[in-house]
């Protein structure tokens, strides 16, 4: 299968804050890539990297087999689309507005939207279940459906791989699975690859093809979800008892944190 993302002894710092150290992984093309791990582990910043926000400090980076720094900004917008965690707008843009800011990669100089790139845009939106909201404000929006919206932006960029950061968080529960539901619903329609920040292991098992589990920089544990959310691993990353039974949904793990008051000894 071909390679959408391909990482080699990648190292990044901020200042002399050592964030990743010297990882290597791969994705394939058309999986749903989730990364996990606590806070403070290098997640957003390995999301960064790959949208070509940051430079690493040593490695090589691959999209689809071409090193990343040979795309230009324009080429790179054209292939990767991040959303990122909750954004503020300072102007009241409308929906349609925001979501038509994703075809900026595909205009002409002069950049104005011809009726192609709007149709593109009604499609977004139609996927992503906002048409009503065309002409609202983004201000008068909840926080479901202003993720929505630039999930909406990202697919009306016509990307290959789509980039969320931590897309369910501050979410309630119908929002969170809705938002799920869309990212394995554009995998399998329309064939994104999707790379994922979740702090939610249970969604993570339950939807990840792959699962990245990272702490203080490095690479815990990789593989399909039953490979990685074992109770040995997790405790081993999150510092903490936990209980890891499989779903009554599936094969698929399903992961309890216990609280301190029902702590037992491990045998």
């Amino acid at each position: 299968m071909k390679k959408a993302v391909e990482i080699k002894k990648l190292s990044f710092s901020y200042s002399e804050n050592e964030v990743l150290k010297n990882i290597a992984f791969s994705i394939s093309e058309g999986e749903f890539f989730i990364i996990i791990g606590p806070n403070g582990s290098g997640k957003t910043t390995l999301m960064k990297i790959i949208a070509g926000l940051l430079k690493p400090k040593q490695g090589k980076l691959k999209i689809f087999d071409r090193p990343l720094k040979d795309y230009t900004r324009k080429d790179l917008a054209k292939t990767i689309a991040l959303v990122p965690q909750m954004t503020l707008v300072d102007f009241p843009f409308t929906v349609t507005e925001l979501v038509l800011m994703g075809r900026s990669p595909h205009l002409s100089t002069l950049g104005f939207e011809q009726e192609k790139d709007l149709e593109i845009a009604k499609n977004a939106m139609a996927l992503t279940d906002i048409e009503h909201l065309a002409h609202r404000p983004l201000d008068r929006l909840s926080g479901g459906e202003r993720q929505r919206v630039f999930i909406a932006r990202a697919i009306c960029q016509e990307p290959k791989i789509i980039l969320l950061d931590e897309p369910t968080a501050s979410l309630d529960l119908a929002h969170q699975v809705k938002v799920m539901d869309l990212m394995e619903k554009l995998k399998k329609e329309i064939g994104f690859t999707v790379i994922m920040v979740s702090h939610d292991v249970n969604l993570a098992a339950m939807y990840g093809d792959c699962l990245l589990l990272l702490k203080e920089g490095q690479i815990v544990s990789m593989g399909k979800p039953g490979a990685v959310l074992t109770y040995k691993t997790l405790e081993k990353a999150y510092d903490c008892m936990l209980l890891v039974d499989e779903s009554p949904l599936g094969k698929f793990p399903q992961v309890t944190l216990v609280p301190q008051k029902l702590k037992t000894p491990r045998k």
